[in-house]
């Protein structure tokens, strides 16, 4: 079993190395490119490669170079250690002069409604990366009465054990920021990913034709429970510059950039995320009506939102108009771009998502990558447009195809 000392080398050796890229010049000008990009300004086109541990392929790279056994450390190293494959990459990904500490709650706010007092039931393989399958807790409207709003609750003592515990080991060498946010945060503010928790993605598109009305006391619930539960981390100081989110970098020309232990602000500073991938394969009309119009009032109250993740959002770009704040849309493997980029025109940025089977998953081809590329930006010709090359699965044991992808994305934007 390793010591504590030698976890702390570890992460001491990591630390100060990602230190010295974080502090170059070429992070400065990646900060003003984005700010100037969702700014709605003219610039080069920004390219994106994302990645993280829900990615089959990190697991299969990262795992075996972790060293550290102290969960604490294991997280920060790991952290560390995919950011500074970025900076092998060489996407335009920002490297900032701080690490934040993971906050902790005395509730779990999970994505699939844990924090409403539900308890699920999963099943599935042992395999890593393997099928899952976890029953609805929400079975009858009954239930409805036993759930509950569970406010802002951070466990103040552990998030400051972890602050100090950081401080202590790598504070010399980088910054620690004091990592605090709403438990309602990102995909677990959107409802959308909640309510497929908590009723079944199946049963969810059933209620809308059988159960309109208990549906409906349900979103509303959900919407109240997260307005109410951000409006208390506010009234606590618990959002800070830090606490944002929009799928890219969350720079913009009108928003204070980001910077550690920058708060207590208030959501009109801040970039907000939002999405409604379960709503993919649902009717303008009905994402409206079960979806939208209860994620609106919500999101209104943060500065800047980013919308859309996987799901095709091509006939649904003018229920999104309704969102006055709304500065980012995402254009999914799936959307047709070109319809896409005629309906956004100059309102918004782009945040154009190519297939990642065709870009770097399945074999290594630069002539398709070439051509997809070359077309779809084509069609976004003028527009404020970045490229993000998410849900990356496999890289067939090459990560150099990474580095690669961005020359090649690079050498056609110019």
């Amino acid at each position: 079993m390793r010591s504590r000392q030698s976890d702390t080398t570890t992460l001491r050796s990591l630390a100060g190395r990602y230190a010295d890229v974080a502090a170059r010049p070429v992070q400065e000008e990646r900060r003003a490119l984005w700010a100037s990009h969702h700014g709605l300004r003219s610039t080069r086109v920004p390219v994106l490669v994302n990645f993280g541990w829900h990615n089959t392929w990190t697991k299969e790279y990262f795992g075996p170079q972790i060293e550290c056994e102290d969960p604490l450390f294991r997280s920060v190293e790991l952290n560390l250690r995919m950011k500074m494959l970025h900076d092998e990459v060489g996407d335009d990904t920002i490297l900032e002069p701080w690490i934040t500490a993971p906050c902790a709650f005395r509730v779990p706010y999970g994505i699939f409604g844990e924090a409403y007092g539900v308890r699920r039931n999963v099943s599935g393989t042992h395999d890593d990366g393997g099928a899952w399958k976890a029953d609805a807790p929400l079975r009858s409207w009954d239930d409805l009465e036993t759930l509950r709003a569970p406010g802002h609750q951070i466990d103040e003592a552990q998030s400051a054990g972890n602050v100090e515990r950081l401080g202590e080991a790598i504070g010399d060498l980088v910054e620690i920021d004091a990592g605090r946010h709403p438990g309602f945060h990102a995909f677990g503010s959107d409802i959308s990913t909640t309510v497929a928790g908590l009723r079944g993605l199946e049963q969810v598109m059933i209620d809308m034709h059988e159960s309109p009305e208990d549906l409906h006391r349900l979103l509303g619930f959900m919407r109240d429970a997260i307005l109410e539960e951000h409006r208390q981390a506010e009234e606590a100081g618990s959002f800070s510059l830090t606490t944002q989110a929009n799928q890219s970098m969350p720079y913009a020309d009108e928003l204070p950039r980001p910077a550690a232990n920058a708060g207590p602000c208030t959501r009109k500073e801040l970039w907000g995320f939002c999405a409604a991938q379960e709503m993919a394969l649902v009717s303008p009309e009905f994402h409206d009506e079960f979806i939208f119009r209860y994620q609106k009032p919500i999101y209104e109250h943060f500065g800047l939102v980013h919308y859309g993740c996987c799901e095709n959002l091509a006939k649904k770009i003018d229920m999104l108009r309704r969102l006055p704040n709304l500065r980012s849309i995402a254009v999914a493997p799936s959307a047709d771009v070109r319809a896409c980029a005629e309906q956004i025109g100059l309102d918004y940025s782009i945040s154009y998502r190519p297939n990642p089977t065709d870009m770097v998953c399945a074999d290594w081809d630069e002539d398709r990558i070439r051509r997809i590329i070359s077309r779809d930006l084509g069609y976004m010709k003028g527009q404020y447009v970045h490229v993000s090359l998410k849900d990356i699965e496999t890289v067939q044991g090459d990560v150099s195809r990474l580095r690669r992808w961005v020359g090649v994305v690079r050498s056609i934007v110019g």
